[in-house]
């Protein structure tokens, strides 16, 4: 009797534990820090796909976004964060709130299909921001842009979703050199960074954008390859993000794998573990 007494201890102390080590788990994704990987190549070439990084929810405070959307499709768990934090939504405002500042390179919620999307943060609120001919204009003045040469990767499947790059210099067979024209942008503030190009298309020349108060508007920094805030809701885009979705700031890259797997570990990408983003 005492050993089936001492095994039912047992697998209760188990059990426990492993209660604990989750709720330690979800208080510390949801107060401090949310891991994200890069799926897709939107914010090439700061971000590649395939780069893994945790997103700091201390730089804004808090709001129904910071609770983690818990998603396992092989088992059917479906939780969304509004599922457990609805009671936070609804007055666009944060908890301790700080404010983010244009060129911060932010994770936040998609406001209707609740998708976590990282973006670039361009336009503050008050802001009319136009693209015009590929170049951005804030408030009527252009950005500064400067040439920066190619930015090249090699014409190969892409992350778990498998995708081949989109390139400047088409066709390019598999295995080939893709290239895209790499400029850097200097953002109002005196923010710095590299944007890629792959051609002229309507993205390049839209109307003026007016961001509501209480609002942002993101963009990639792969202009030509990206569904950002140039894109009405509406039709599928991002469009003007309210401040209560943001869920934190990408401040570094983790690790970064090129394969389609990170267990690859000969597609690891060692020059890029612990860097900046910037």
């Amino acid at each position: 009797m005492a050993s089936k007494t001492t095994a039912g201890n047992s697998i209760l102390e188990t059990i426990k534990t492993i209660v604990y080590a989750l709720l330690i788990a979800g208080v510390f994704r949801t107060l401090f820090f949310q891991p994200f990987w890069i799926p897709s190549g939107s914010m090439k070439e700061t971000l590649l796909v395939g780069d893994f990084l945790f997103v700091n929810k201390m730089a804004y405070g808090y709001s129904y976004a910071s609770c983690p959307s818990i998603r396992l499709g092989a088992v059917g768990l479906n939780i969304d964060a509004q599922d457990i934090c609805g009671f936070l939504d609804g007055d666009n405002s944060r908890i301790l709130g700080g404010e983010p500042e244009r060129g911060d390179v932010v994770v936040f919620r998609h406001p209707v299909n609740r998708t976590d999307y990282i973006k670039r943060l361009v336009g503050l609120p008050g802001d009319k921001l136009q693209m015009k001919d590929g170049v951005l204009h804030i408030n009527g003045a252009a950005v500064g842009l400067m040439d920066d040469g190619d930015f090249e990767e090699a014409m190969e499947r892409q992350g778990p979703q498998g995708n081949f790059p989109r390139c400047e210099n088409d066709p390019v067979g598999q295995g080939g050199v893709c290239k895209k024209s790499r400029q850097i942008e200097t953002l109002p503030g005196g923010t710095s960074h590299a944007i890629i190009n792959i051609g002229n298309q309507s993205s390049d020349h839209t109307k003026v954008y007016h961001v509501p108060e209480g609002h942002f508007f993101f963009m990639g920094d792969n202009r030509d390859n990206s569904t950002d805030s140039r894109v009405p809701q509406a039709v599928g885009g991002v469009g003007y993000v309210p401040f209560e979705n943001l869920i934190g700031r990408a401040d570094r890259i983790m690790f970064s794998s090129a394969g389609r797997s990170m267990l690859f570990f000969w597609t690891w990408r060692s020059d890029r573990f612990f860097k900046a983003v910037s």
